[in-house]
């Protein structure tokens, strides 16, 4: 049994790439530019918001100057739309109820601005996760381990009796960089084969599968 598991949000948690397609979309319509679909937003996401920007933009827009004038027109309509569409995924409550029964120890980190985090977070799994930790301005994001250690430090976490769970080679990564052991799920924006290239010591197909990884079912 792990003691200690850290959750990726967007694409593990919960269902955000329609909200988040929805919002950079806006953008785009804003100036003039085409959009994308859905299934090529599954791949900008998971770095942060203001690759999320660099990613949907034409290359010209792409400087730290038009990136940040980007996000100050995405950030507000995100923030109002983030729970239009957004929801957990099948059988999610469920597992994590059985975890939080069993007293395991759950946290958040996400690349999704900090402040943004915790309110949808709690908004769909409220009194779950006690601590939750989004991008911070002046640190790192994901894969680089900062912001992890640092989590883990609030959390009383070792790597010993940690597992960190994601969709994507982000997460992975992360976990790696971080001395921890690390689960891919299949539910969410990327896949198997991604998950695989990247190294994940465990793959699950569904919350149920994840719940017995961790409370040691297997």
């Amino acid at each position: 049994m792990y003691q200690n598991v850290i959750f990726d949000l967007d694409g593990t948690l919960l269902n955000t790439i329609d909200d988040l397609a929805d919002a950079s979309n806006y953008v785009c319509r804003l100036h003039g530019w085409p959009t994308h679909t859905v299934e090529e937003y599954k791949r900008f996401v998971g770095n942060g918001m203001a690759k999320l920007a660099e990613r949907f933009a034409p290359e010209d827009w792409r400087t730290p100057e038009k990136v940040e004038q980007l996000l100050g027109e995405f950030m507000p309509y995100y923030d109002q739309h983030k729970q239009d569409k957004t929801a957990p995924y099948a059988g999610m409550p469920q597992a994590l109820e059985r975890l939080k029964a069993a007293g395991v120890h759950m946290a958040v980190l996400t690349n999704k601005a900090d402040q943004m985090a915790a309110p949808v977070v709690n908004g769909y799994y409220p009194g779950v996760f006690p601590m939750v930790q989004g991008a911070v301005k002046g640190f790192p994001t994901k894969p680089d381990p900062t912001l992890l250690h640092r989590l883990m430090s609030r959390m009383g976490a070792t790597p010993a009796d940690t597992l960190f769970v994601g969709d994507s080679n982000v997460d992975i990564r992360t976990a790696k960089n971080g001395g921890l052991t690390s689960c891919g799920v299949l539910w969410g924006f990327r896949g198997r084969t991604e998950l695989e290239q990247e190294g994940a010591d465990f793959i699950v197909e569904t919350p149920e599968e994840l719940a017995n990884l961790i409370l040691g079912h297997v």
